[in-house]
């Protein structure tokens, strides 16, 4: 069975747990074996691998993607000892899709509903492009009282967009494109970043991989077309500078340096230098998803951080 059509099944099986959920009124807060319910009646799908006993890691994922895109990390540390966890944001993946709430407010909160429905603490906030301001987020929100550690890689903090006081952010121009694009035609906007920019793969001499493109898209499609469209302003537009003077945590920030998505300079540099005592890792010629194209590097660094 191919990558498109186990994510078909997969559909369809949560469609219909969805269905048989509704029967029974649900709690305003609680979880079945894969889905936890928001105060506003939000499903978050969630995996939670590993050892129950194990230190605990939290994973937040990039748009339009889903948990699905943490395997590789998943799959590494669950076997070192570690219990993973990884949610599917509200509007992506096998998560609901309700019409509003697709900010970095709700993103942060259903984080908060995640950690404190599971009743995990000392935890380590993994975060991947718009999920590490879904992390900065949850800590200027909700503090660093459970929070043992931090992660931030390829990450959208302090602030994608430009702006009077942030210069060396990037034109609004640049994300109406990106939601001008998307409304036009969805599914080729999704492949076009995952064939060109998103892995580097438009690079001369890049070993280009199919089956990577085939599985970023069809993640990007299981999304809502609402909750990506609105997505897009939450992860640009949010200033996160508040939230990162918050950070009172061992904190690593992780970019590399060919990220043509977001650029290293007024991202990841821009973090650490606003996180006291944050850790910079380069990867030298890295593009933006560097946790499948740097994945064994990745996964060690993560491993080491864990470690400290």
């Amino acid at each position: 069975m191919n990558v498109l059509a186990r994510t078909l099944a997969t559909g369809v099986i949560a469609v219909a747990s969805h269905v048989a959920q509704a029967a029974t009124p649900a709690p305003s807060v609680g979880h079945t074996a894969s889905t936890i319910t928001t105060v506003d009646g939000v499903q978050l799908y969630y995996k939670d691998w590993g050892p129950k006993d194990g230190p605990v890691v939290t994973f937040s994922h990039g748009w339009p993607l889903n948990s699905d895109s943490w395997e590789s990390q998943m799959m590494f540390l669950a076997d070192k000892g570690y219990r993973v966890i990884a949610h599917d944001r509200r509007g992506h993946g096998r998560s609901s899709q309700p019409w509003d709430g697709n900010d970095m407010d709700h993103y942060a909160d259903d984080l908060a509903t995640v950690i404190d429905t599971l009743g995990v603490n000392d935890v380590t906030l993994v975060g991947f492009s718009t999920g590490g301001g879904e992390v900065a987020r949850y800590i200027g929100r909700h503090g660093t009282g459970k929070v043992k550690k931090a992660v931030l890689i390829s990450s959208v903090p302090p602030l994608m967009l430009k702006t009077a006081d942030n210069p060396g952010g990037l034109p609004i121009e640049v994300f109406d494109g990106f939601r001008a694009a998307q409304r036009a035609n969805r599914a080729e906007f999704y492949r076009e970043v995952a064939s060109g920019p998103f892995y580097g793969f438009n690079r001369p001499g890049a070993k280009v991989s199919q089956g990577l493109i085939d599985a970023w898209c069809a993640q990007g499609m299981m999304a809502g077309q609402k909750n990506t469209y609105d997505s897009i302003a939450a992860f640009s537009a949010t200033d996160f500078r508040a939230d990162l003077a918050k950070f009172d945590i061992p904190t690593l920030v992780i970019h590399g340096d060919d990220d043509q998505v977001v650029p290293i300079d007024a991202a990841g540099r821009a973090s650490a230098a606003l996180i006291k005592g944050a850790k910079l890792l380069v990867y030298p010629g890295a593009p933006h998803g560097l946790t499948d194209t740097h994945k064994d590097r990745l996964n060690q660094d993560l491993l080491d951080f864990l470690r400290e």
